[in-house]
């Protein structure tokens, strides 16, 4: 177990490492084993002010850097990131509880990132408009929104913040970013890389402190033009009420309750293990996992036997621990929501066919069994909230046009996965499901280069692909008068 001196520990504002002003720290938990990892630097709306003045100074400079110079910076840091990806990822695994396979994935896609977005930069296009006055000259400019604030949740403490980082730091925007009070070590070990790539002091700036405190100051400050939140539903309504008042822009990456769909021509053995999976990775504590599982009646049994099989092999333990496969949920209060899921099901008639609540193999640590139930129907809470639970509802359907609407009938729209072989079928489910991201044979659809972002109450905007760059950029047009 590493000591709290082997981590960073401080705030990142206009290019210096800092303590808070009073000194005041927070803790960092191990979900493995609820011991202490280190404190960190903890601020208040003081630091925040100070890092927002800090990138409103460092804007002018940064916009007026050469794209390619913007690029250099970020691939270096790309760079930086791959090279310490082992002790950034022992970290991640230490303060959020997943394998560290997962974490060093995750660290790795966050360089994938700041890479591709470090060459798409230079793609942020303008265009020339035919006049329809010989005298006039139309054209259109990309510029940079400005100053953006950012803020993160646990659940991905590396992938995330890069989705927001590198697109805006590519276009010129300058960023204060705030990570997650119970994950704050991986993103200040990602800081470290920006600073060693020569990123400019104020370009961008990490602060740790309270969620309230860091939204009134983005939401308060003039030189704050956008924010882009990770998080839940609630929080996200909340932000745009309060987005108004200055007319922030605003990008929302929100609550998903993702239905997975198996049809009858699909390989049931494949797709269980596929299912498995994608509902048990990082403890379906993932916006886009599987959380309601629609099986063909012709299969149902098949694939249930499979599922519990497979679930039942799975090895649960301390993320550093090699070939655990589902570490520790990241703090109490989530074993606490899942059991209140779990006994909200059997009451209403739902059957746990393996796992159902808090292992009792380790004496400390967040560990909850990963769970198959079945008999679920949509009165039980498991199928109205986002679960963020490692456990799996499986439901049997029998037509195309009754799954569509049972996966449609909810508030959220950011993912959904279809498993079949028939042509037809997975064109008229891309089409018919209303969801932002569809996997068609595919449980981990996320890359850098595609757009990933939901439909109706799961967010607004996109992150990644061309749509993450255009997040962070003003369209202007502009006329010109020639004289005659």
């Amino acid at each position: 177990m590493a000591t709290a001196t082997e981590f960073p520990t401080q705030m990142y504002i206009e290019g210096q490492w800092r303590d808070a002003d009073d000194s005041r720290t927070l803790g960092v938990i191990n979900p493995a084993d609820e011991s202490t990892l280190a404190e960190v630097a903890y601020g208040g709306r003081a630091e925040v002010d100070r890092a927002i003045g800090a990138a409103a100074r460092a804007f002018p400079g940064w916009r007026a850097a050469s794209v390619y110079d913007r690029a250099r910076v970020l691939k270096k840091a790309a760079d930086l990131i791959r090279d310490r990806a082992e002790r950034i990822a022992r970290t991640l695994t230490q303060e959020q509880g997943k394998p560290l396979p997962e974490a060093k994935a995750e660290v790795l896609h966050a360089a994938d990132t700041f890479e591709w977005f470090a060459e798409e930069g230079k793609r942020a296009y303008g265009r020339t408009i035919p006049p329809s006055n010989v005298a006039k000259r139309h054209y259109v400019i990309k510029h940079p929104v400005g100053v953006v604030g950012t803020i993160t949740p646990w659940n991905f403490p590396a992938a995330l913040p890069s989705r927001k980082i590198a697109p805006a730091l590519a276009v010129g925007c300058t960023v204060v970013s705030k990570p997650a009070e119970q994950t704050p070590l991986t993103l200040i070990h990602l800081f470290g890389c920006l600073a060693d790539a020569g990123l400019p002091p104020g370009a961008a700036n990490l602060v740790i402190a309270p969620a309230r405190t860091v939204a009134d100051a983005f939401f308060e400050h003039p030189a704050v033009r956008k924010v882009s939140f990770t998080g839940s539903t609630a929080v996200g309504k909340e932000l745009i009420r309060r987005s108004a008042d200055g007319v922030k822009r605003l990008s929302l990456e929100l609550g998903g309750h993702a239905p997975l769909i198996v049809f009858p021509d699909a390989d049931v053995a494949q797709v269980a293990q596929a299912a498995v999976i994608g509902k048990f990775r990082n403890n379906g504590q993932v916006c886009i996992a599987p959380s309601r599982f629609y099986v063909h009646e012709r299969v149902a049994k098949d694939f249930t036997e499979a599922a519990v099989e497979l679930t039942r092999k799975l090895r649960l333990g301390d993320g550093l621990v090699e070939g655990v496969q589902v570490g520790p949920m990241f703090e109490a209060r989530a074993l606490e929501k899942t059991a209140s899921l779990i006994d909200d099901a059997r009451a209403r008639g739902a059957k746990v066919l393996t796992g159902g609540g808090r292992s009792t193999r380790f004496e400390k640590g967040y560990f909850f069994e990963p769970t198959v139930i079945r008999e679920v129907d949509g009165r039980m809470r498991i199928m109205t909230e986002e679960p963020f639970a490692p456990v799996m509802p499986l439901l049997d359907f029998s037509k195309l046009d009754d799954v569509i609407a049972a996966a449609n009938d909810t508030p959220y729209g950011l993912a959904a996965y279809v498993f079949t072989n028939d042509l037809t079928v997975a064109t008229r489910m891309a089409e018919g499901l209303e969801a932002g991201i569809i996997g068609l044979n595919d449980p981990v659809p996320a890359t850098p280069q595609c757009p990933f972002g939901g439909m109706k109450e799961s967010g607004l905007g996109r992150e990644l692909g061309i749509e993450g760059l255009d997040a962070y950029l003003e369209t202007k047009y502009v006329s010109v008068g020639l004289r005659g």
